[in-house]
């Protein structure tokens, strides 16, 4: 488990900016790059590049324009504005980037590549402190991760109203995974605080922060490092609105996490996405395992071996990253490996069914000892997915499942190669 350090160089890129000096193509999200020296971290004055359709200069210091838009100075070559930085406002810390609460198509964009995985390490915004609508010094502090999906998922719940979001450096990791992971605690909050001179930007002493970052943060320590005292906001932004009426008491709903059906398939692409490297070079090991025979080697068995092996290779990833996540409160059993390898079994039943008498007894009992295997393995990669598991947990379980796994598959491909000599 790695624990942030700040003594590590911190993103250069002022909150508001990303580090690419030319448009991002429509098939990859704008991301902050972090390998800039030229400007300072949670400085947003220092940024000097207009929004998209506002020009630079838009407005001296002292008169502000409908859009809150204030005169952009120190222009950095190099930097470009977020899309969803509509104006800056000018606040006893500088200007300090306003933020679109409606997401644009480009947003939507990227969540659907985030859900799939393309370039998730990548999608993250600067931190720093940002504002949505015309915040005052009165106004709550909203704490957030860096991760654009939930900075996006935050924002777009605050249509109307006026707050502080303060995003802290999880290294572009959701605020869930960061809290286990020890980005988003403590020490990396309290430090936000100090660096972007909240305590200058706001009269009260209270930092809303989401309820799932809970595990990571020791509140007593925020206070005593920082003065500000932490109070939990909802598990869902959705309810943020709601919260921030009710003088930010949360209901028992707002407590609740809940893991739908909808929720778990959202899930399940970015899993499959994960594992095509390795299906690619499985297909071609089927190929030529699948090609083995008594005549040392045949092309035509490789085909057919090698095709119906990698059929079983797909129904046992399926049934472990889809069918388990699907059906996961009414498969049997706690632990993780155990719901794969029973949906496993329920699936290699069912096709050696379907294939009635049509397969060897060796080909039937690698087909009964893979696919159950394989759907136990994939299904454990769900276990950062859920509120059922705990780290310590989780190693135990692939401690013992693993070695598990290992072999029932080594067994199964004995068979099945031997298969073709019998």
């Amino acid at each position: 488990m790695r624990k942030h350090n700040h003594t590590e160089p911190e993103s250069a890129v002022p909150p508001g900016c990303c580090g690419t000096p030319t448009p991002a193509p429509v098939s990859r999200p704008p991301e902050a790059d972090p390998s800039h020296s030229a400007a300072t971290p949670d400085q947003p004055a220092d940024c000097g590049c207009a929004p998209k359709g506002m020009p630079s200069g838009c407005g001296p210091p002292s008169a502000a324009n409908a859009t809150g838009c204030q005169e952009f100075r120190a222009e950095r070559p190099g930097y470009r504005i977020w899309p969803f930085v509509e104006g800056w406002l000018e606040t006893p810390v500088g200007q300090v980037p306003m933020v679109k609460t409606r997401l644009a198509p480009m947003d939507t964009l990227g969540r659907w590549q985030m859900r799939w995985g393309f370039g998730r390490l990548r999608y993250q915004i600067a931190p720093g402190v940002y504002a949505a609508g015309r915040p005052t010094p009165a106004s709550p502090v909203l704490v957030s991760a860096n991760y654009k999906l939930s900075f996006d998922a935050l924002r777009s719940q605050l249509n109307g109203l006026d707050a502080w979001i303060l995003v802290i450096d999880t290294k572009g990791i959701n605020v869930w995974c960061a809290a286990g992971k020890g980005t988003f605690g403590t020490a990396e909050i309290a430090h936000r605080v100090k660096r972007v001179g909240l305590a200058k930007l706001v009269d009260h002493r209270v930092l809303v922060l989401p309820q799932l970052g809970a595990p990571g943060v020791a509140a007593h320590e925020v206070h005593r490092t920082c003065g500000f005292r932490v109070e939990y906001g909802p598990v869902r932004a959705a309810d943020i609105g709601e919260f921030l009426a009710a003088g930010m008491q949360a209901s028992p709903a707002m407590r609740r996490v809940t893991f739908a059906t909808l929720d778990r398939l959202v899930l399940t692409p970015v899993e499959l996405a994960g594992l095509f490297k390795t299906t690619l070079w499985i297909a071609l090991a089927l190929f030529v395992l699948g090609g083995i025979g008594p005549g040392f080697f045949s092309f035509s068995a490789a085909i057919q071996r090698g095709t119906a092996a990698f059929l079983v290779y797909l129904a046992g990833i399926l049934s472990g990253a889809v069918l388990v996540p699907t059906l996961l409160p009414w498969v049997p059993g706690r632990a993780f490996a155990l719901k794969g390898a029973l949906a496993g079994i329920l699936v290699a039943l069912i096709a050696l069914m379907t294939a009635g008498g049509g397969l060897s007894l060796l080909n039937g009992l690698a087909l009964l000892v893979a696919l159950p295997a394989l759907a136990s393995y994939c299904s454990m990669n769900f276990t950062g997915s859920t509120t059922f598991t705990s780290p310590s947990g989780v190693e135990k379980e692939m401690r013992r499942a693993i070695p598990l796994q290992a072999t029932a598959l080594l067994v199964a491909t004995i068979c099945w190669i031997a298969s073709a000599f019998y």
